[in-house]
């Protein structure tokens, strides 16, 4: 599943396309993706502008000129292209050429905005991505946002703060960083990342690097620098594209060829002065992969 750079990877290919354009029609190719659209879908969207097009988490959020928001989520297989009618070779212009897999087009958005007309198509072979609406002062209150922690590429993110979510935790280190509640749109791949950058054994209690007076510890400090690092690190690679993730331009990310130890069993840790190999382990139905050596 696409985490939080490789949304926001797309986030950053969409805006060019979309920001203050006009959508002139929608199709609506299908009833439903993992859930069913919205009443009159299409209709609410024809004629609209989007203001914005912000993320929250590992949501894309369309902002629409009539106080509406799109609620837009890549599930496993999703992805958004952006076609132009005219293929003019100007520098930064979208293009990709149309998949084989058309049948698995389910929303095309006529728009005209600042790259002029073009199509914005939503294919999703497994389907398990969706599109919901929302007033924009109900966003807030709506059941997939209410509950979501801090960004974890925003300043609210400190050891401090942390610490406070931390203190008398008894949930492994995995775990907690990847409740939702405390820190949204972090991942099993970027946990993984964060936590061999920060030295930090996945199995660790998280409440081990908070003081019995309630204060960060030093490794704390270090784990929120590694965790901004590596989302900042992906995000600038472009997103990691595992599996059927593209950016919308048609290009791969490629974060994934630096990985240190996601998917990298065996292998020898890439830690400097390190004798250890990364090992995988399940922790909650997912695979956590660390070295045991130098992660404590």
């Amino acid at each position: 599943m696409p985490e939080l750079p490789e949304v926001e990877t797309v986030r950053r290919g969409l805006v060019p396309a979309m920001q203050g354009g006009r959508v002139e029609k929608c199709e609506q190719r299908r009833a439903d993706l993992r859930f069913p659209f919205p009443d009159r879908f299409a209709e609410r969207l024809q004629g609209r502008t989007i203001r914005s097009l912000r993320r929250r988490a590992k949501y894309l959020l369309f902002e629409l000129d009539d106080d509406a928001v799109l609620i837009a989520h890549l599930g496993m297989s999703g992805s958004f292209q952006i076609e132009k009618s005219d293929m003019a070779e100007t520098p930064g212009d979208f293009h990709h050429t149309r998949s084989k897999l058309a049948r698995h087009d389910h929303v095309v958005l006529h728009m005209v905005g600042p790259m002029g007309p073009v199509r914005v198509i939503y294919n999703d072979p497994r389907r398990f991505g969706f599109m919901l609406m929302t007033d924009r002062d109900r966003l807030d209150a709506h059941p997939l946002i209410r509950d979501l922690g801090i960004e974890p590429t925003g300043n609210a993110l400190s050891a401090a703060w942390l610490a406070g979510r931390f203190d008398g935790k008894k949930a492994p280190l995995k775990a907690a960083l990847l409740d939702q509640k405390i820190i949204a749109g972090l991942g099993n791949i970027y946990v993984c990342e964060a936590l061999w950058r920060a030295g930090l054994s996945p199995r660790r209690r998280a409440a081990t690097l908070v003081t019995a007076a309630g204060r960060p510890v030093a490794r704390l400090e270090a784990l929120v620098d590694s965790i901004r690092q590596v989302i900042a690190d992906a995000i600038e690679a472009g997103g990691s594209s595992l599996r059927d993730h593209r950016q919308t331009d048609g290009t791969l990310g490629y974060f994934q060829h630096r990985f240190d130890v996601y998917d990298r069993e065996g292998e020898p840790c890439r830690r400097d002065g390190c004798a250890g190999a990364v090992r995988r382990i399940v922790q909650s139905g997912r695979s956590t992969f660390f070295c045991s050596t130098c992660q404590r």
